[in-house]
């Protein structure tokens, strides 16, 4: 158990100045650990870059936990030849327009190596982090993969309790959404609007910009 803070980032979308400013303004401690909820990638103006700036971050905060979306997962679908037109209708082919080598798209095999490695969620005594939700009425151990990355009406709906607070993001809300059991923390950042970062246990909030 450490005195630090447990700190949840929603979903970044390529803007990697908007993750820079943010991380600037929380300033994480050592002893803090730091959970990204996934959507690194996509429709935002440079997806290699955020992934570079997630590596060096880890490297430096090594407890960190960085979540899969549902953007990485259609990335890794795309990479396997699966489902292309899919990825590229949904942002894709901004994260592809920032890998360019000699005329042509390479993904470094550390961000390869990143992206297949990322956790589907992160369970502690009193949190569930997840990118999209749970289906209600079902144990976190039961959950199917394709939910924990993209549901959305049936969890959202739901007043279904886990018994710990459910941190997500996936879902685009205008200010960080913080109910009693709930914190989402997609606030649009590829949209023009905010990246945010919250202490889940006081609920004090961070924005970039």
């Amino acid at each position: 158990m450490t005195s630090g803070r447990l700190l949840a980032v929603g979903d970044i979308h390529g803007c990697r100045d908007l993750l820079v400013d943010l991380l600037a303004k929380v300033r994480p401690q050592p002893a803090d650990r730091l959970i990204f909820l996934g959507d690194y990638i996509d429709r935002g103006p440079d997806a290699r870059g955020v992934i570079d700036e997630l590596l060096t971050f880890r490297l430096s905060h090594p407890r960190s936990i960085f979540l899969k979306g549902n953007h990485e997962a259609m990335f890794l679908d795309f990479l396997a030849g699966r489902n292309l037109l899919l990825f590229l209708r949904n942002g894709g082919d901004a994260t592809l327009s920032s890998y360019p080598q000699e005329g042509k798209i390479r993904i470094p095999q550390e961000h390869l190596d990143f992206l297949r490695n990322l956790d589907l969620h992160h369970e502690t005594e009193d949190f569930i982090f997840v990118h999209a939700g749970l289906r209600p009425g079902l144990p976190l151990a039961d959950q199917q993969e394709r939910d924990l990355l993209w549901i959305r009406s049936e969890f959202l709906d739901s007043d279904y309790d886990w018994g710990k607070t459910l941190v997500f993001g996936h879902t685009p809300f205008a200010a960080p959404l913080l109910t009693a059991n709930r914190i989402g923390l997609d606030t649009g950042a590829v949209y023009g609007r905010t990246l945010s970062c919250c202490d889940v246990r006081s609920r004090t909030c961070w924005h970039a910009p």
